[in-house]
C-alpha cells in the first residue's frame, strides 16, 4: 500500500498533465485554424466582392441600364465592410497587416477607378469612359488585388497547416503519455491485488476464527436458553404441584376442622335451648362466620387447584370459571365450548390460559363483553378469548409483562403456539393452538 498509492497517484497526476498540455495545444491550434479559416473566407469573399463590383459597372457601362448598378453599389458596401472586418483579423499579424495594407489600397484605387467611370457614364461623357474603360489601368489593378489576395491567402493556409501539425503532435504525445501512464496503473494495479488478496486472506482466517467463536456462542446460548426453559417449566410443574398439594391440604385439614366446628355449635346451639337470647345471637354469628370460612376455604381451594376439572371436565369448568368471573366483574361474557379429549395437563393448560385472560381483563381492559370460544379439530384445537376493551399497542408489550410471557410460555412448553393481537381501541385477542396429543397428568 506504502507503495502502490502513491504509485497510483503520481501515474494520475502525470496523465492529468498530460492531458491538460494537449488540450491546451489542441485548442490554441483549433483557435489558430478557425482564424485561419476566417480570414481566408473574409480575403476569398473581398475578390468576390470586388468581382461583382466589376461585373455591375461594366455591365452598366455598356447598356446604360441603371439595374447593374444595384449590384454594383451592394458589392461596394460590402467591400467596406470585409476591409474592416480582415483589418480586425491581422491586427494580430504585422505582416499580413502590412500586405492587407496595400490589397486595401489597390481596392481603393480600383473602386476609385469604377466609380470615376460610372460617374462619367451617368453624366453622358461617352468619350471619357470608354477610354477608361479600354486602358488596362483596371485590369492592372486587379491583376494586383489577386495577387495579394492570393499571398494572403498562402498565408493562411500556412497557418492551418502549422496548427494541424500541432495537433497531431499534440495527439502524440497524448497516445504516450497514456500509453506510459496505462502501463504505470497497470502495475499499481497488480501491486494493489496481490495486496488486496493478502488482506482477503487475512480477513477470511479472521471471519473463520469469528465464525467459530459465534457458533460456539450460539450453541452455548440455546443450550442455557433450553434449560432456563426447561426450569421455568420445571418449576412451573412444582409451582402447580404445590398449589395442588395445598389444596387438598386446605380442603381436607381445614374443611375437617372447620366443618367440625360447625358441628359443634350446632350441638351447643341445641342445648341452650331459647331461654338465652344473647347467646343465641352470639352462636348464630358464629355459625355465619365458619359459613363464612368455609367459602373463603372453598374459593381458595378452587383457586390453587380447580376440583371441576378432575371431577366436570374442561368444559364445564371453563364455563364455571366464566360465569363467576361474569357475576364479579359484571362482564358480559359469551361462551362458544366444544367438547375435547386431552390429558389433565393440557387443560390445566388451557384453564390457565382462560384465568389469566379474564384476571388481565378485569385489571386493565375495561371491556363491557368477552368471548370464549374452544374447537377441536383432527390434531390440534384452538382457544380463543377476545374482548372489546381499550387494548394496547402489541409491539411496544417488554418484558415487564410477565403475564403475557407466562400465558406463551404455558403454551409452548405445551407444544403450542399463542398469538395476542391488540391495538390502541379495538379490544384484544389472545389465540391458542395447541396439539392434541399431550401426556396425561
Amino acid at each position: 500500500m506504502a507503495i502502490s498509492l502513491p504509485l497510483a497517484v503520481l501515474a494520475a497526476a502525470i496523465l492529468i498533465s498530460i492531458n491538460e498540455a494537449g488540450f491546451r495545444l489542441s485548442t490554441q491550434a483549433a483557435t489558430s485554424i478557425e482564424e485561419a479559416q476566417e480570414t481566408r473566407g473574409s480575403v476569398n469573399k473581398l475578390l468576390q466582392q470586388m468581382l461583382d463590383a466589376e461585373t455591375g459597372q461594366r455591365g452598366y457601362l455598356l447598356t446604360g441600364d441603371p439595374k447593374y448598378l444595384e449590384p454594383y453599389d451592394a458589392a461596394s458596401t460590402d467591400i467596406h465592410q470585409t476591409s474592416d472586418t480582415l483589418r480586425r483579423l491581422y491586427a494580430p499579424y504585422p505582416a499580413e497587416l502590412a500586405e492587407f495594407g496595400m490589397l486595401s489600397h489597390n481596392v481603393s484605387r480600383k473602386l476609385a477607378e469604377m466609380d470615376l467611370s460610372v460617374r462619367m457614364r451617368k453624366q453622358g461623357n461617352e468619350e471619357a469612359w470608354k477610354f477608361v474603360l479600354t486602358t488596362d489601368v483596371g485590369m492592372e489593378q486587379m491583376n494586383a488585388i489577386r495577387s495579394q489576395i492570393n499571398k494572403l491567402d498562402q498565408s493562411s493556409n500556412l497557418k492551418m497547416q502549422a496548427a494541424q501539425t500541432q495537433i497531431t503532435r499534440s495527439l502524440q504525445l497524448s497516445r504516450l503519455g497514456i500509453a506510459l501512464m496505462a502501463l504505470a496503473g497497470l502495475l499499481a494495479f497488480y501491486m494493489y491485488l496481490r495486496q488486496t488478496q493478502a488482506l482477503l486472506n487475512s480477513g477470511r482466517r479472521e471471519q473463520e476464527s469469528l465464525q467459530r467463536e459465534r457458533d460456539q456462542l450460539d450453541k452455548e446460548v440455546r443450550e442455557r436458553t433450553a434449560t432456563l426453559a426447561e426450569l421455568a417449566t420445571h418449576l412451573q410443574q412444582v409451582r402447580e404441584d404445590e398449589r395442588g398439594h395445598l389444596a387438598r391440604e386446605l380442603h381436607d385439614e381445614l374443611g375437617a376442622l372447620l366443618t367440625a366446628a360447625k358441628l359443634d355449635v350446632a350441638r351447643i346451639k341445641s342445648r341452650l335451648g331459647v331461654n338465652t337470647p344473647e347467646a343465641t345471637e352470639r352462636i348464630q354469628h358464629l355459625i355465619e362466620t365458619l359459613n363464612s370460612g368455609i367459602a373463603l376455604k372453598r374459593r381458595i381451594v378452587e383457586d390453587l387447584r380447580p376440583s371441576s376439572l378432575s371431577h366436570l371436565g374442561l368444559v364445564a369448568s371453563l364455563e364455571i370459571l366464566a360465569r363467576e368471573f361474569e357475576d364479579r366483574s359484571g362482564l358480559d361474557i359469551t361462551t362458544d365450548l366444544e367438547m375435547v379429549e386431552i390429558g389433565g395437563s393440557a387443560q390445566l393448560t388451557i384453564y390457565r390460559l382462560v384465568q389469566e385472560s379474564l384476571t388481565n381483563m378485569g385489571k386493565y381492559a375495561e371491556a363491557k363483553h368477552a368471548e370464549i370460544s374452544l374447537h377441536s379439530f383432527d390434531s390440534y384445537l384452538t382457544v380463543e378469548v377476545k374482548d372489546d376493551g381499550k387494548g394496547f399497542d402489541s409491539m411496544k408489550v417488554g418484558s415487564a409483562s410477565h403475564g403475557l410471557a407466562g400465558m406463551r410460555h404455558r403454551v409452548e412448553a405445551a407444544g403450542g403456539r399463542l398469538t395476542v393481537a391488540s391495538s390502541p381501541g379495538q379490544g384484544t385477542r389472545i389465540f391458542a393452538v395447541l396439539p392434541k396429543i399431550t401426556q396425561a397428568s
